[in-house]
């Protein structure tokens, strides 16, 4: 076919058991390779080696299908352009891109499923495609990229490689800065940073000015009364500092009010406090 200039495209039937013995059954022809033309079955490799020796192969497969083979590979030609265009975008619509085998919950193979725990051992933030949901973006992304085998791992719109190439690199050291990417903040880490970031720390439905509960009202109300400096969070913009804290701190609700990174508790704890007079001496550090 390359011999004769004719454009094609392939399908590795050593990938896919079922499209194997199915197409088998479905063409009534027993081995592989096979031959196809807009469709229509011309045969095996000896009757392609046939059909060449009549001179123009593209001419011959042509009559043998009864199809126009020019326009046949054409709109063949079309297609392939328009599946890499498609390769090319989904390459580029994350930082780091893994094509794999399911999803990262439900990966459909072992290798699959390594890749993504290497990744996540990290905190690497990814995005992925299932190829098994696409079979024209499977091939056409082997072409592209060189690589026959999934998953594939890409940084940047450029193939890493595969799960052995991770591997090689993990043994390495961290993969984080061997890709060149910054790993996403363990929300534990985060929810630390956030309350050591200032002496207190409310975290709160809103702001000091435009609280958007009364009890975040009332809370501000009392630390205000204290006359003592104090940083706030507004959960209602974070739902995964919202939900997060709550587990980080074993307390259900909100606001919460911590000092010199402990916490203190609740509304109803800073209003004992403050009744018993012990309020402010909680918020200020005890001198040693």
């Amino acid at each position: 076919l390359r011999g004769a200039g004719v454009d094609f495209g392939s399908f590795d039937i050593l990938s896919d058991e079922q499209v194997r013995a199915g197409l088998k059954v479905y063409s009534n022809w027993p081995t592989f390779p096979q031959l196809y033309v807009k469709g229509v079955l011309v045969g095996g490799v000896d009757d392609a080696a046939k059909l060449a020796e009549g001179g123009d192969l593209k001419a011959q497969l042509a009559v043998a299908a009864g199809v126009d083979v020019g326009k046949a590979t054409a709109a063949a030609a079309d297609g392939s352009k328009s599946v890499q265009d498609r390769c090319k975008k989904l390459l580029a619509s994350a930082e780091t891109m893994v094509f794999m085998k399911g999803s990262p919950d439900a990966p459909r193979c072992g290798f699959s499923r390594t890749l993504v725990g290497l990744l996540r051992d990290e905190a690497i933030e990814f995005a992925s495609f299932d190829i098994l949901e696409d079979q024209d973006v499977r091939q056409a992304l082997k072409e592209l990229s060189n690589w026959p085998t999934y998953p594939q791992l890409y940084v940047k719109g450029e193939l890493v490689g595969g799960l052995d190439i991770l591997k090689e690199m993990k043994n390495d050291g961290p993969l984080a800065p061997q890709l060149g990417i910054k790993p996403k903040e363990s929300l534990d880490s985060r929810l630390k940073g956030l309350i050591s970031s200032r002496s207190i720390v409310l975290f709160m439905k809103g702001t000091p000015d435009a609280p958007q509960c009364g009890f975040s009202r009332t809370a501000i109300g009392l630390l205000r009364d204290e006359g003592v400096d104090f940083g706030t969070f507004d959960i209602l913009e974070d739902q995964e500092v919202r939900q997060g804290l709550k587990k980080f701190s074993n307390w259900p609700t909100y606001p919460q009010l911590y000092a010199q990174g402990e916490l203190l508790g609740g509304l109803d704890i800073m209003k004992e406090m403050n009744e018993a007079g012990e309020l402010g001496s909680a918020l200020r550090p005890q001198a040693s």
